[in-house]
């Protein structure tokens, strides 16, 4: 595609308002602008920031659009384009900068007063319209820069302007504080990007991450199935730095030895765990009156007491030769409990494949919830591998009552920050996938995580959810997540969704449905200024230099040589 010069003019308003978007005539040929460019508009003392939103063919006579004009000259086919015949477009202005007065004697009364803080020059909101027939530009570098930052402690480049390939960078300090989502369906490289991600956040170190691995794709080497390359997991990037943990004594990840194994005990259960296990164990409506039973009966050790009893289990009248239930036995608890025996019994037998799971145990060799705490304030990241165990089941219990302990230990110390004046707790990233599984209508108001998406940073812990079905998340989940990193959604309840919450969703909905799969993702939500597709960052052999803080390699090099590769590889893995 041809490029334009941003410092050339595209075009000039001709109409258009702050609701619709302002409408532009170009004057330059239509196929040197696409949808979701960022432009700029400068006009007085205002400069305005936008992205073209949509491109339309226009005519001052029509007769000239519907017959065509191969049978003119060549010299009035070329009058006619541009004037009788032209190209239009859409910019959906998102911010406003205040450049300050134009007067040389006011310029300096007016920084004075931006310098003590008494005025505010954006970037901004929109709130006026600039001139007919001002100015439009494309952004340069600078105008890039100037919204997303500049090279610098926690500024991580996601990805390049789609146009002039300028890096877009996201601030993960601000990143952290709230919650944020990463979408798309499937096949449009989540992993990838998730991967990337949060190699920005471990390089930055600008929180702890915890990530629930369901299925193991970022702890070791992986392989693009698409391009049948090696990529690196995030332990081969940063080494010790990142410690792989997994379920159960002996258990492999990918048929690596993980840093540590995780064991659950039968009294870390509760029974609102349970009860998040409805679908997944089919329980019936009765199952919440048994598990009520069961925990004012037994207290914190239900679980194992309830396990130790027989289902079936009776004994014969010598007299009467009757049966009834046995002293140990389900029937006898339920009936001594005023719960229904059948009822009991079946709970019984679901809840037997939570405790015959391997990784679930009476008493474990340690606590789970103090191995991994004492990594993740200590400078470490956690990546929790589910090895074999890769079901419904297996996540939506493991991810959740580690999560609800680990959360209650970040409250206690933020609590102790609070009031005793103790040092706050290192702030805590927690990334899970599938998390419709976790993040539905029916369980976000009672699992651990949809606690923590709803109580923001408050107790310095914000999720990263990866879905490629956001619409499953509930409604209020999603409008509580801050910045969002979407690829290309098919499903229009999809885009829908990832949209909630957010201004300017009727132009942004057409850009999210075109963008290029595995190539261009969409970056929106509180934790950028704008809205802006970009060119996403390959998850290559430059992105791992930079992560080892070794230097790029030159544009002139050939790394995909394999003599250059392997001394590539020597370099960063020794």
């Amino acid at each position: 595609m041809p490029e334009i010069n941003s410092d050339q003019p595209i075009g000039y308003i001709i109409g258009g308002g702050l609701k619709e978007g302002f409408r532009i005539r170009l004057t330059v040929p239509a196929d040197t602008v696409q949808e979701g460019s960022f432009v700029v508009c400068e006009n007085g003392r205002f400069r305005y920031y936008g992205l073209v939103t949509d491109l339309q063919l226009g005519a001052t006579d029509p007769r000239f659009a519907d017959e065509k004009t191969d049978r003119l000259q060549e010299a009035i086919q070329q009058k006619l384009l541009g004037k009788t015949l032209y190209t239009t477009l859409e910019m959906y202005p998102t911010l406003l900068m205040d450049m300050g007065p134009s007067d040389p004697a006011e310029i300096f009364a007016w920084q004075e007063r931006v310098e003590k803080g008494l005025e505010q020059p954006g970037p901004k909101p929109v709130k006026t319209v600039p001139a007919h027939h001002a100015e439009v530009r494309a952004a340069n570098e600078g105008d890039v820069a100037q919204i997303f930052g500049e090279k610098g402690a926690g500024m991580f480049t996601v990805g390049h302007t789609i146009e002039q390939s300028y890096p877009v960078r996201l601030d993960l300090n601000k990143f952290v504080k709230r919650s944020s989502g990463i979408f798309g369906a499937t096949g449009t490289g989540k992993s990838f990007l998730t991967r990337m991600v949060l190699a920005g956040l471990m390089r930055e170190d600008v929180a702890a991450a915890l990530v629930f691995d369901m299925h193991n794709e970022y702890a070791f080497d992986d392989l693009d199935s698409d391009k049948g390359a090696s990529v690196r997991g995030l332990q081969s990037l940063f080494s010790s730095k990142v410690q792989v943990a997994a379920l159960g004594k002996g258990a492999l990840v990918r048929g690596h030895t993980p840093d540590f194994t995780l064991e659950l005990g039968l009294s870390d259960f509760q029974t609102s765990d349970i009860m998040l296990l409805s679908e997944a164990l089919n329980l019936t409506d009765t199952a919440a009156v048994t598990l009520n039973a069961l925990e004012r009966d037994f207290g914190p050790h239900w679980f194992a007491q309830f396990m130790k009893l027989e289902p079936g289990a009776v004994e014969t009248d010598p007299e009467s030769g009757k049966t009834y239930p046995a002293a140990n036995s389900v029937a006898a608890w339920a009936r001594s409990n005023n719960v229904h025996d059948k009822a009991a019994e079946a709970l019984h037998r679901k809840l037997k494949l939570v405790a015959d799971k391997p990784y679930v145990v009476e008493t474990p060799a340690g606590d789970p919830v103090h191995a991994i705490v004492d990594k993740l304030e200590n400078g470490r990241h956690v990546i929790l591998g589910f090895g074999e165990y890769e079901s419904d089941l297996d996540y939506l219990l493991v991810s959740n009552i580690l999560t609800r302990r680990i959360r209650q230990h970040w409250v206690r110390k933020t609590e102790q920050h609070k009031t005793m004046g103790d040092a706050p707790p290192r702030p805590l990233l927690i990334a899970i996938e599938e998390a419709h599984k976790l993040l539905n209508p029916q369980l976000a108001g009672q699992t651990a995580f949809g606690i923590i998406a709803r109580e923001l940073r408050k107790y310095f812990v914000t999720l990263l959810v990866v879905d490629q079905r956001p619409s499953g998340i509930d409604d209020e989940i999603m409008s509580q997540l801050g910045t969002r990193i979407t690829g290309w959604l098919g499903d229009e309840d999809d885009i829908r969704a990832v949209l909630t919450g957010l201004a300017g969703r009727d132009q942004l909905r057409g850009m999210l449905a075109r963008l290029q799969e595995k190539e261009e993702v969409l970056l929106l939500g509180w934790g950028v200024k704008m809205p802006i597709p970009i060119k996403s960052r390959r998850y290559d052999e430059q992105f791992y230099r930079e992560m080892k803080g070794l230097k790029p390699v030159s544009s002139g090099s050939k790394v995909d040589s394999r003599t250059d590769l392997n001394a590539l590889n020597d370099d960063l893995f020794g």
